[in-house]
């Protein structure tokens, strides 16, 4: 692999514009990530995914927010709908971890048809009551260990059906009381609860090949928001024992300060690998590209170890799982 740039950028609309293409190549980033304005029907996306790679020269993987329930960029008809992560598994009771398996099963077939090989999941914050609206119902449980085995099903699904997993948001944004889009999120939880529970859902998942930073304040522990904080970069690396390539949230969400040029030269500098930009801005993408360079020596290598595990999908045949999901729920309770 060349050196790619340490960047995964969006494309602003439905195929890219001459300008557009000419700056992606010259980029040159790690990938892309596609959401609602870039998605019309399957021919379309088929052809936007065929071009970004084309640009770049390589198959660079492309990603996409496919959660299922409030968040997924991808509707019917394109592709299936489904009910937020945490009222799927009180729907399925004791079966939950088999509907979560073909539910990300059949989001990898729905993907890869379409030319997409990555999916920002699985979410591994554990729900709290007083999670905030934007990210509770987004969750896999209300307990560590339900997140642990709703994740693991997740991803079985997902690896089955040749997709990347990006397990988010390290090292857990379960508590966080705002919406990190808006606000900066700010967390006075002691450090043994949080061993104990929101971290410790992610060391299950060391071993991924990729996983993504939340934008919020550990107060009794670093400062500064996890994505820039060097103290909560080696925390991830550290405690949590994850190796894999190390992407931001979105680097254009509120919850940071300042522009995104210094946004994207703090998460670098604090040992993040690569930094989502997600608006599809030309003057924004021109100042993360050049405040985030190319990928470190030590990124370039986790870089290729996450793209080797990149596998072509087993066969399924989406009618039976579908059929199968219907029949667990009058066996969840």
């Amino acid at each position: 692999m060349s050196r790619p740039g340490a960047t995964i950028l969006a494309p602003s609309g439905l195929r890219l514009s001459g300008a557009e293409a000419r700056f992606f190549a010259q980029a040159d980033p790690f990938g892309f990530i596609l959401f609602a304005r870039n998605l019309a029907d399957a021919a379309q996306i088929r052809a936007l995914t065929d071009e970004l790679r084309q640009v770049v020269g390589r198959d660079a993987p492309i990603f996409i927010d496919q959660e299922g329930g409030r968040v997924q960029r991808l509707r019917p008809p394109l592709a299936s709908d489904f009910l937020p992560p945490l009222d799927e598994v009180a729907l399925y009771g004791r079966h939950a971890a088999r509907a979560m398996e073909l539910r990300f099963r059949i989001i990898a077939a729905e993907l890869r048809a379409l030319g997409i090989d990555g999916n920002c999941a699985p979410m591994l914050d554990v729900a709290r009551p007083e999670t905030h609206a934007f990210l509770r119902n987004r969750c896999y449980g209300t307990s560590t260990a339900q997140v642990v085995t709703m994740g693991q099903a997740a991803v079985r699904g997902m690896v089955a059906g040749g997709v990347l997993p990006v397990m988010k948001h390290l090292p857990g944004h379960g508590l966080a009381q705002l919406d990190s889009h808006l606000d900066l999120p700010r967390i006075t939880t002691p450090r043994a609860e949080l061993e104990a529970v929101d971290f410790a859902a992610f060391r299950p998942f060391a071993d991924l090949p990729l996983a993504m930073t939340a934008h919020l304040v550990f107060e009794g522990i670093a400062p500064d928001p996890a994505t820039v904080s060097p103290t909560m970069i080696s925390l991830i690396r550290q405690d949590l024992g994850f190796a894999g390539l190390l992407m931001t949230d979105d680097i254009s969400m509120q919850a940071l300060s300042g522009d995104v040029a210094s946004r994207s030269a703090a998460a670098i500098a604090a040992g993040c690998d690569l930094v989502l930009h997600c608006n599809g801005d030309a003057e924004e993408l021109a100042q993360v590209v050049a405040a985030s360079g190319q990928l470190s020596d030590a990124a370039l290598h986790r870089a290729e170890a996450a793209l080797a595990r990149r596998t072509a999908p087993q066969p399924v045949d989406l009618t039976a799982l579908h059929a199968e999901r219907k029949a667990l729920v009058a066996e969840g309770l």
